[in-house]
């Protein structure tokens, strides 16, 4: 019987050893080109990310080619491209009113012996006997403790500055302040009609106050500025208030130099008022529109 032409495995599932070894070192050159490619891609990308674009930056920024790798590899901080500005800012300050359980309680406790008494010495003589100024200095009457209580308190941590106001209330501790406002809320009590009076106004004006503009994102003034609506605590009545004394605060609201407002919700409000719409709110707020 004649031999096949070429050999025949004698089991058609085995691969002869000669193949497996020739693969195997196949596969090792394509490993090691490929590591070699990959390793190369790195290294060159390193150098242009950490070192050649660093280099031609660093002028510009006033560094070191040392300075400039360090910062592109992170071990210091900053831009290897940009120089880093120095800041001699100071950040504005902001209400620091603390609703604490003493001072709510004092706060809540009415007319106090020790606030009539500071009243008498140090406020009656600006602000009336029970609050009810006739000038441009605010009227306390008719407002609540607890708005009273947060303009004293930051005047008295500096979040709010006047040149009257501000060393009064530094003299004074937390509590003094607290028994001053429950004095002046309670003297006044009989005065809240004071947010009662008739308004009259132009009739965007008088939306402005009442509605607010949903276009602009602006509120409804008597959705906070009134006792009892539901606002913050600390919100003020401004109904009644003197007119040059209220547009005095918006503009201070609208440019910045007043920020005394928790979460900058009057400075944002003022800021989107018109220079004539605050000026009109103001008079139509004192009531002689």
């Amino acid at each position: 019987m004649a031999e096949p032409p070429f050999p025949v495995p004698s089991d058609a599932g085995e691969t002869p050893a000669g193949a497996v070894a020739e693969q195997r070192a196949v596969d090792r050159a394509w490993r090691s080109w490929a590591s070699l490619i990959v390793a190369a891609a790195v290294i060159v990308g390193a150098l242009i990310g950490f070192v050649i674009i660093p280099a031609g930056q660093r002028e510009n920024a006033g560094l070191s080619l040392y300075e400039a790798v360090c910062r592109s590899l992170g071990l210091t901080p900053g831009s290897p491209a940009v120089r880093q500005p120095v800041s001699a800012a100071v950040s504005v300050p902001v209400s620091q009113v603390s609703w604490r359980p003493e001072i709510m309680e004092i706060l809540a406790s009415g007319n106090t012996r020790r606030g009539a008494e500071l009243a008498a010495q140090t406020c009656a003589a600006c602000h009336g006997d029970k609050g009810l100024s006739q000038t441009d200095i605010p009227a306390l009457a008719g407002q609540t403790p607890y708005a009273i209580y947060k303009q004293l308190s930051d005047y008295r941590t500096g979040a709010r500055v006047n040149e009257q106001m501000t060393p009064v209330a530094k003299q004074l501790s937390a509590s003094d302040l607290a028994a001053t406002a429950a004095y002046f809320a309670a003297a006044s009590r009989e005065y809240a009609a004071i947010g009662e009076r008739d308004l009259v106004s132009d009739i965007q004006i008088e939306r402005l106050a009442k509605e607010g503009d949903t276009r602009r994102r602006i509120p409804a003034c008597l959705s906070c500025h009134l006792n009892g609506v539901g606002g913050p605590i600390e919100t003020p009545v401004i109904i009644g208030q003197d007119g040059d004394y209220l547009l005095a605060q918006l503009n201070a609201y609208a440019d910045g130099t007043r920020n005394n407002d928790v979460y900058g919700r009057m400075r944002d409000i003022s800021a989107k008022l018109t220079p004539e719409e605050r000026e009109l709110l103001a008079r139509y707020f004192q009531g002689t529109m």
